[in-house]
């Protein structure tokens, strides 16, 4: 079934905050960041998140299935990337204490990416049978 734009915005932050808390937990370990700032950076990822699947679900009305194929979900980890590192380097990002070096975002960003997409695309289809009959909506 073609997750529904309600079912997009569910999964995103179901994901989000549970591999995606895991992973920056962590990652937050090893970088060179606070534990604090990661969790504030995912906090954004998940607010820009939102307003970036109603951008996905206006794109995807224009293609004939009104759906994305499983790669262009890994593909738009870029321009995702690429708009929370500026806004970070902008110091829009409320509540991060001090500069993140890029390369400690990047390899947080992306690793929590490939983690949250990974983990949609395998596990939880099996654990979450109804989630897919549903549109992905988890409520």
């Amino acid at each position: 079934m073609i997750p529904t734009l309600a079912g997009r915005v569910q999964t995103r932050l179901f994901v989000l905050a549970t591999v995606g808390v895991v992973l920056t937990a962590l990652l937050a370990l090893v970088l060179p960041m606070s534990l604090r700032d990661a969790f504030v950076m995912l906090l954004a990822v998940a607010v820009v998140g939102v307003g970036w699947e109603l951008l996905y679900h206006l794109l995807m009305q224009f293609r004939w299935d009104k759906d994305w194929p499983t790669l262009f979900g890994l593909v738009t980890a870029v321009p995702e990337g690429l708009l929370m590192w500026v806004l970070l380097d902008a110091g829009l990002v409320p509540g991060v204490g001090g500069p993140v070096p890029f390369w400690a975002f990047a390899v947080m960003f992306g690793v929590v990416w490939i983690g949250q997409w990974l983990f949609v695309n395998g596990p939880m289809r099996v654990l979450f049978v109804q989630w897919r009959l549903r549109g992905g909506r988890l409520l």
